[in-house]
């Protein structure tokens, strides 16, 4: 896929929207795509690494549902002696962090020092984490007391100069990203080990340690993307991150890396998590399809996105 081929994606599709509905472009709505791509995005940046090394993770989803459940628990429990206060949330935040950070380092270790297939323990740990999410909320819901929702709410609904913190959060992340992995030993060690492990490991490149690295990384942006995510809805159930792996997925081979591994673009990334959203929410906006068919449309998106790496190599 060429470096022109996602922007000029992205541009033709603003002009689709902008062409359907006159409020495409209009600025709460363009906020608004923002706001909610920022999730997939932050998490969309850690799997280009993942991949990029030549792994997956498809767990993310039940991951961030889990966690989300987690961090609520952990901020209603801590409520009667903590109160309503800045305190109580870096409690909660600082259990998401730690929840992913946990998350991906079990991810890690089982494929980096058992050997089990990538796909095989993500797709393990996805039905894992959906089902204690589940059971902890006993098939229902669970929910943030109302004083600390009300409290908490500004992190997703607040910002500086009417840019919502999750956008900010969104853009340090993706520019810290793109900045690790094309100026930094340890990119260039994730393209080397995607690209031909054995060669790496000749090259002194500590594959095992690096890949670990990748999906704690991961974890740890999933736990960062459910804390800007609690306070939008103040929720978590069964249904919450769901498809949120295909996303990333799909955002991440969109922007140019090669699924096998081996090459990897954060900013491109970036385009693809735009691409997606403003799929959605032309979809939403019009009726020239089904909102129902988005996650049909996603999944065409990956194939057609894979087939476009097969006619030619991806450029700088």
């Amino acid at each position: 896929m060429t470096v022109v081929g996602p922007i000029l994606a992205l541009i033709l599709l603003a002009a689709l929207g902008a062409w359907l509905n006159p409020n495409f472009l209009s600025a709460a709505n363009i906020t608004n795509v923002l706001a909610r791509s920022a999730f997939i995005g932050i998490i969309a940046v850690g799997m280009t690494f993942v991949i990029t090394a030549g792994g997956l993770d498809l767990s993310v989803g039940s991951m961030a549902a889990f966690i989300a459940g987690l961090m609520i628990m952990v901020m209603n429990a801590a409520l009667p002696s903590l109160g309503v206060g800045i305190p109580i949330v870096l409690l909660g935040m600082g259990a998401a962090l730690l929840a992913g950070l946990l998350a991906g380092l079990l991810n890690g270790l089982l494929i980096t020092r058992l050997g089990i297939e990538a796909f095989i323990v993500t797709l393990g740990s996805m039905g894992i984490y959906r089902s204690l999410v589940t059971w902890l909320a006993d098939g229902g819901t669970l929910s943030l007391d109302f004083q600390l929702r009300s409290f908490y709410q500004p992190i997703y609904y607040g910002g500086i100069f009417g840019v919502s913190w999750p956008i900010i959060v969104f853009g340090l992340v993706a520019v810290l990203g793109e900045i690790v992995m094309r100026s930094t030993v340890f990119g260039r060690w994730c393209a080397a080990i995607g690209s031909n492990e054995q060669v790496a490991k000749y090259s002194s490149v500590r594959v095992a340690r690096v890949r670990l690295a990748t999906y704690v990384m991961l974890g740890l942006l999933v736990g960062l993307a459910v804390i800007m995510y609690v306070p939008r809805l103040g929720s978590a159930s069964a249904s919450t991150g769901l498809l949120w792996e295909l996303e990333a997925i799909a955002a991440v081979i969109i922007g140019g890396t090669l699924l096998k591994g081996g090459f990897g673009r954060v900013w491109g990334t970036v385009v693809g998590v735009l691409i997606l959203s403003l799929i959605g929410n032309i979809l939403n906006l019009t009726d020239l399809v089904s909102p129902y068919l988005n996650g049909a449309i996603q999944g065409l998106i990956i194939v057609l996105a894979v087939i476009l790496q097969r006619e030619g190599k991806p450029g700088a």
